[in-house]
């Protein structure tokens, strides 16, 4: 997972949160409606961050996989 796919996913449950905090969303269907908005919200973002940039935010790679010393190279790269 990338910085991106983190600030994203990130994006998504906050917003999600907030929506349900608002609405004082009770029970499974509420919260669950409240997820989906907050997630569309994200992926709305996610597609007119792409348009931009001119690449998709999703990758292949996978942060944990990586050893500590690849780790910190990929943080002093950037």
């Amino acid at each position: 997972m990338n910085d991106l796919e983190l600030i994203f996913t990130m994006l998504s449950e906050k917003v999600s949160t907030e929506i349900t905090k608002k609405e004082d969303a009770q029970r499974f269907p509420k919260c669950k409606d409240a997820a989906k908005r907050g997630g569309k919200v994200a992926g709305n973002a996610r597609k007119e961050t792409e348009k931009e940039i001119g690449r998709p935010i999703s990758s292949n790679e996978n942060y944990l996989k990586n050893t500590e010393k690849d780790k910190k190279k990929q943080v002093i790269k950037k």
